[in-house]
């Protein structure tokens, strides 16, 4: 199949471009820095340059293609809007590619997002949700809740620097998953067709607390963490703060992402029915424990060579001719 993947570059989209490659699939994906996105290239998938703010690049990016897969989103540090890419932006593509004729459209939404219609970046996926239905595309909506990736530098990373790991009070547990995982349910839609025209929740096969995953990552790291806690009142009174600034609307937009983690309920759903859907074992897809215990193997064995290497060098400024003392 001749697949346009959107958000190539990202934490996801890069597993899904490496996840169709190897499925046989002929790949471009739009970019707006081809030069950042070398690696696409190397492993085998077409770049064509193009924005979701510009529908005529658009329209050419579908050219040659039947089916897109949509995994762009606004980073938190992006100067550029919410609104501009995750609404703006999502009409145009979705637009263009019903103009075009694509055969399969693959979203990207998150679990519960019509829960929340205070929160920007969810009202607009739910609303991009609908707007998608509506346009007479063949869809499927995938609705994770979270990523293995993103606790990396939320917690391990802190742990391993001796640094503060900061966790909200009050926040409810998440059932993170691998984006690995999470890729192979998006190209598996695109052989299945009982997937077509339906919404799906995706999440990992256990929920976490804060307090949970720090404790994982203290047990493998084998030290202890660090770890201030945040009242979720601050959080609330930083968003307020935020929002008098331009340059702090999409920072303001994430921190009222508060509402969403301090729900009481854990947020999760049952995966059995949707692995048989999509032709995905249910064992197989990853845990946190293993994930995390391969990060921080890895880790942990390049720092051990950092720190054979710096006393190998050590080693070798000392003169040849002097004898060690007695």
């Amino acid at each position: 199949m001749n697949l346009l993947i959107v958000g190539a570059t990202g934490t996801l989209g890069r597993q899904i471009a490496r996840r169709a490659l190897d499925e046989g699939h002929e790949v471009t994906c739009l970019v707006r820095a081809p030069r950042a996105a070398t690696f696409l290239r190397e492993w085998g998938a077409s770049l064509i340059k193009g924005d979701l703010r510009d529908p005529e690049t658009l329209k050419l990016a579908m050219e040659g293609n039947t089916a897109v897969i949509d995994a762009a989103t606004v980073r938190a540090t992006d100067s550029i809007g919410i609104r501009e890419v995750d609404w703006d932006g999502k009409v145009a593509l979705i637009q263009a590619a019903k103009a075009a004729g694509i055969q399969r459209f693959v979203f990207f939404s998150i679990l519960g997002a019509e829960n929340y219609p205070k929160v920007p970046l969810m009202d607009i996926k739910n609303c991009t949700e609908l707007f998608i239905k509506e346009s007479g595309l063949n869809y499927t909506i995938l609705r994770p809740c979270g990523f293995f990736q993103g606790l990396i530098g939320q917690y391990a990373i802190p742990i391993l620097e001796d640094q503060s790991v900061w966790v909200m009070n009050e926040a409810t547990s998440t059932a993170y998953m691998d984006t690995q995982d999470i890729a192979k349910f998006a190209v598996n839609a695109l052989s299945h067709p009982e997937t077509e025209n339906k919404t799906f929740d995706l999440a990992g096969p256990k929920d976490w607390s804060p307090e949970q995953i720090v404790a994982l990552c203290e047990n493998i790291a084998n030290q202890p963490a660090k770890v201030t806690r945040m009242p979720i009142g601050l959080l609330r009174s930083g968003q307020k703060i935020a929002r008098f600034f331009q340059w702090s609307w999409n920072i303001a937009d994430r921190l009222a992402f508060s509402e969403v983690i301090t729900s009481q309920a854990p947020i999760t759903v049952p995966m059995t029915e949707t692995c048989k859907v999509f032709g995905v074992d249910e064992s197989e897809i990853s845990t946190l424990e293993a994930y995390m215990q391969e990060y921080f193997d890895r880790i942990l064995k390049k720092l051990k060579q950092l720190e054979y290497e710096k006393n190998q060098k050590q080693s070798r400024k000392r003169s040849p001719f002097k004898t060690p003392s007695s």
